[in-house]
């Protein structure tokens, strides 16, 4: 399922080495969930429910910390209601803001696919070694300290 040989990465800078495995782990993943699923749920729909698992942020909140635009979002958003794995509702004292969370049967299908994660990440670790997982988890979670302005000087 990969997506392009292996023998090509060997060419690839760091960033396109990132997207790469990115877009593989991604298909891999969704594909596996919804072989083993009745609820077809898109990428973009699983990066919206990890960011309200277990909250209940408002629609504006998810708007500003998705990176989606907001049209995307609204559609994606009304998706997983129509699938019933998201609820909208009113904010107190708001009359014009809502909050989402995720229903029982959204929780359950965001720890289920937590579970196929952990499942591919230890098949990971058996392959290029725990250590070598560790490590790159520690890389991505550092500050790189990156923006633009490195790029205009």
């Amino acid at each position: 399922m990969g997506l392009i040989p292996n023998s090509e990465l060997q060419n690839l800078d760091l960033f396109d080495l990132i997207s790469e495995r990115h877009s593989l782990v991604r298909k891999i993943l969704e594909k596996a969930w919804n072989d083993n699923s009745d609820i077809h749920i898109s990428n973009s729909e699983w990066y919206i429910m990890a960011r309200i698992y277990r909250k209940r942020p408002t629609i504006s909140y998810v708007n500003k910390n998705v990176e989606i635009s907001r049209q995307a979002i609204h559609k994606f958003i009304k998706g997983l209601e129509a699938k019933g794995l998201v609820e909208i509702d009113n904010v107190e004292n708001n009359k014009k803001e809502k909050c989402i969370s995720l229903t029982k049967l959204g929780e359950e299908c965001y720890e289920k696919n937590e579970a196929i994660k952990a499942k591919l990440e230890m098949k990971l670790a058996e392959v290029i070694g725990i250590n070598q997982v560790n490590t790159i988890k520690d890389i991505l979670k550092q500050d790189w300290q990156l923006s633009l302005s490195d790029l205009n000087s």
